[in-house]
């Protein structure tokens, strides 16, 4: 069989040595002249889906059938790249994959892109696309944005169709998409996105959360200074607030007690029945999963629902977050399990807000420190995410 050439010579290990298959496009529309990768989630008709895992790819095998999303952008006359890795069953926010490798960091080669849409990530920071797909369940679009100086946007949960993708964490799973530029992800948003049914107004409210900026370190928070004073600037200055229910640990572990219990659901009878070795920290999550209780599922969904009104109350109709989006700039490629692990954590605390509310959030590479990039992120109500995105395009706009 003839392999695709490019992947096979990809630097970056972001795409998957599948072999090539035709996938059309329209030759006009808003997207022509655009190329895209596609995380390995997402069907693709005449390439397999692997979910990150060597024996659930033989299980699953070539598809017939493209995911509604995709087809989307083809019909908008987008380019297919090819699909991109995956952290292993999509449950890791470091982007290493034990199987079929870690993807580049086109921004920081020496540290890692984050997980789980490395691929994605790395494709675009590498300019071997103009943008990709991803998904993003606890921060796999907005973690590797802001590693990799990428624009990324977590939607409103349910906004763009994952039909036809492999599940994680149903409740909480998303499609994202990456670019280098707003221009480039504006376009995207257009075709995914359309308008929204409740527009931000002009002049929003810029709110600061003082529970969730201390999350980043002290260097980042100096990095991210002067981009927020900048950002104050141009969209007003921002309020202090409080967003976290009781505090930052049930916060944390309603979170991961949700995810845990989904993933289990979705993922558990495959690993039950075939047991497929498992790579570092992949494994673990997984066994710590299948121990979530009922009764602590059914105390998550309640904080849930009870965070989601209180953010909501928070941010009315005109409200917008300012935040960091992670803890750091990545962490060196070389890092220790352990030490990705407890960067895993701190991230999710900062990350969960978005995953619990179902509301959307846009991170925009706008700062730098020791030489890697960061991301900021702004924070919006249920259905605004067109609008956060014109709001990064007044940002973009001031910034030139």
């Amino acid at each position: 069989m003839n392999l695709h050439t490019d992947v096979l010579h990809d630097p970056a290990h972001a795409f998957m040595p599948y072999p090539k298959a035709p996938v059309p496009h329209a030759a006009t529309g808003p997207l022509a002249g655009l190329d895209f990768g596609v995380k390995d989630l997402f069907h693709v008709a005449g390439y397999p889906t692997s979910g990150g895992q060597p024996l659930l790819l033989a299980l699953l095998g070539v598809q017939d059938r493209t995911a509604p999303t995709v087809r989307r952008l083809l019909d908008a006359g987008a380019r297919f790249a090819g699909k991109t890795v995956t952290d292993e069953l999509a449950f890791s926010m470091n982007g290493q994959n034990a199987h079929f490798g870690s993807p580049v960091n086109g921004a920081a080669p020496d540290r890692i892109c984050g997980g789980s849409s490395s691929g994605s990530a790395s494709a675009v920071s590498n300019r071997l696309c103009d943008f990709a797909l991803g998904t993003d369940t606890g921060g796999s679009v907005r973690a590797p944005a802001s590693h990799c100086g990428l624009v990324g946007l977590r939607p409103t949960h349910g906004r763009i169709s994952l039909h036809d993708v492999l599940d994680l964490a149903p409740s909480l799973d998303t499609c994202g998409w990456f670019a280098r530029d707003v221009a480039t992800f504006a376009r995207v948003a257009d075709v995914l996105l359309g308008d929204d049914a409740a527009p931000l107004p002009a002049n929003v409210r810029l709110l600061a959360p003082t529970d969730l900026w201390p999350l980043a370190t002290p260097a980042a928070t100096d990095a991210l200074a002067p981009v927020r004073r900048r950002i104050e600037d141009i969209l007003g200055p921002a309020r202090p607030v409080q967003v976290v229910l009781q505090d930052l640990d049930t916060l944390y572990w309603r979170f991961r007690h949700l995810q845990g219990h989904e993933s289990w659901q979705t993922d558990g009878p495959f690993l039950r029945r075939f047991a497929p070795p498992l790579g570092p920290g992949v494994a673990q999550r997984f066994a710590w999963s299948a121990e979530v209780t009922d009764a602590q599922v059914l105390e998550a969904r309640a904080y849930r629902e009870r965070f989601r009104a209180q953010l909501a109350d928070l941010l009315e109709a005109d409200g917008v977050l300012l935040m960091p989006t992670m803890p750091d700039i990545a962490p060196l490629a070389n890092e220790s399990e352990a030490g990705l692990e407890d960067y895993r954590n701190r991230a999710i605390r900062l990350l969960c807000s978005a995953g619990l509310s179902g509301f959307p959030q846009l991170t925009l590479p706008l700062a730098r420190r020791d030489g890697a990039p960061l991301g900021i992120s702004l924070l919006g109500p249920a259905g605004s995410d067109r609008s956060l995105v014109r709001l990064a395009e007044r940002i973009a706009q001031a910034w030139a």
